[in-house]
């Protein structure tokens, strides 16, 4: 079980954290009985980034964090629509769904064509917040603006732009972990 940690004092050169009850924001975590120390040092004397993780020994949350840190940050994906290509912004879709062959993302109600598959966004969207909804379905959690439980035991998920999609039963106590806990 994780708690989570707010970014509260920012100095000159360095942010400390400490432990408090889920707020938005800089948002760190802390393992039960083992808390997560986090020092960033900014100073002209560095010539590029580094990330040092100390720790007793390896973990799955720290596997999950290497990984994290070693993707490629993707800015945009390339839609296309009417034979134009247009640039997506992965904050701004609700969710991308596979459908006869073919893959689309929904922004703002809106479905528009990728061409990519859809494990392959997955894995590229993953650090933006994404996750699997159904075998066909992944979708934006900061998008989320409810949800309702079906009589089938599926979820029905309301995004901010007024679309709709649905979980299917499989995926629900992930998908509720996510936006509970923050964990993935």
């Amino acid at each position: 079980m994780y708690t989570i940690l707010r970014v509260i004092h920012i100095s000159k050169h360095v942010i400390q954290i400490n432990p408090i009850i889920r707020e938005f924001g800089d948002i760190v975590w802390k393992k039960e009985g083992d808390e997560l120390k986090l020092n960033v040092d900014i100073d002209d004397k560095y010539d590029g980034v580094y990330v040092t993780i100390q720790a007793k020994e390896w973990t799955k949350e720290i596997e999950e964090l290497v990984s994290k840190l070693q993707q490629p940050a993707s800015k945009r994906i390339i839609g296309v629509e009417e034979e134009k290509s247009i640039l997506l912004s992965p904050e701004e879709i609700d969710y991308i769904y596979a459908y006869n062959r073919k893959v689309f993302a929904v922004i703002h109600k809106q479905a528009v064509e990728v061409n990519m598959k859809l494990y392959e966004l997955e894995e590229l969207l993953k650090g933006h917040g994404f996750t699997r909804f159904s075998k066909s379905v992944i979708g934006n959690l900061n998008q989320i603006h409810r949800f309702e439980l079906s009589f089938n035991g599926n979820l029905c998920v309301y995004f901010l732009s007024g679309s709709k999609e649905y979980v299917s039963r499989k995926y629900v106590q992930d998908i509720k972990k996510s936006l509970i806990l923050g964990v993935e």
